[in-house]
């Protein structure tokens, strides 16, 4: 049986979220520890994302595309460009405020037929975040289905404590680890999402993702937004995804802005904007 999920909302970046509309998200969202928000990014971007997933995996073939993560960032002007969208800050607005930062961001692009999953887990056990104040979005570069191994979320359990994590050498996976408690599987919903539909999780809710064993490749871009109160715990400072995107820059230090190098940096509509 495919559980859906039923807290979806349609995104209209071309006017103001009303006060009304911020708190009832609010409100579904420290229900059941995500939300869905429909058509929030335009099929353009989309269509740049996906060439932006050929090139890097051009240039890092020894990396598996599930894997394609935040050190990568740093130096790539389009990366930046995508989460610094006004669209996305307005989602997460909603969540944390209007002073936003990048704390990390992550492609999880699972091939066709040999997909890895993503074990379950909650993405508080691993993060150097004091307090554990962010919000992800889960921003759909393909269609996400439970064929192509959709991310699942197991609704409400935002509230329970954070669990440890345990090593499973069993499974080739994503993490390579697994929550060390039993999840009831038959409560998880599926993410069902179509290119440039995003879901929303708290950090503490337990998610995970089976593999992919279909003909459909399933694209995503993780992006972890925090408010610039929330402090980034890492040995390495700035930390290598660590971006001062809107209002108040806060507590951090952050990485500068990337100007586009033609010939170096992946060629995009907007890449003038970022020279």
């Amino acid at each position: 049986m495919v559980n859906e999920a039923p807290s979806s909302y349609s995104h209209q970046a071309d006017r103001p979220v009303t006060a009304a509309e911020r708190e009832r998200v609010r409100s579904d969202f420290q229900r059941d520890g995500y939300v869905v928000f429909r058509n929030v990014v335009d099929a353009d971007l989309i269509k740049e994302m996906n060439g932006h997933v050929e090139w890097l995996q051009r240039r890092h073939p020894e990396v598996r595309p599930e894997q394609l993560g935040h050190t990568y960032l740093r130096d790539d002007p389009f990366w930046v460009h995508v989460v610094s969208d006004q669209r996305l800050l307005q989602v997460a607005e909603t969540f944390i405020g209007h002073d936003i930062a990048l704390f990390a961001s992550h492609y999880i692009s699972k091939p066709p037929f040999s997909g890895q999953p993503v074990l379950w887990h909650q993405d508080a056990a691993f993060w150097p975040l004091e307090p554990m104040d962010v919000v992800t979005l889960w921003l759909a570069v393909d269609h996400s289905t439970p064929e192509n191994g959709c991310v699942r979320v197991v609704p409400g359990s935002h509230t329970w404590d954070v669990a440890e994590m345990t090593e499973n050498t069993q499974v080739e996976s994503v993490l390579g680890k697994e929550i060390a408690v039993d999840v009831d599987e038959t409560q998880a919903l599926d993410m069902v999402l179509a290119p440039g539909d995003v879901e929303v999780h708290h950090p503490n809710i337990v998610h995970g993702s089976t593999a992919n064993t279909s003909p459909h490749r399933r694209c995503g871009l993780t992006i972890r937004y925090i408010p610039t109160t929330t402090k980034i715990i890492a040995a390495e400072q700035p930390y290598p995804s660590a971006f001062h995107l809107q209002g108040d820059p806060g507590v951090n230090v952050y990485q500068p802005r990337p100007r586009y190098n033609p010939g170096r940096h992946y060629e995009f509509s907007a890449a003038t904007r970022w020279t």
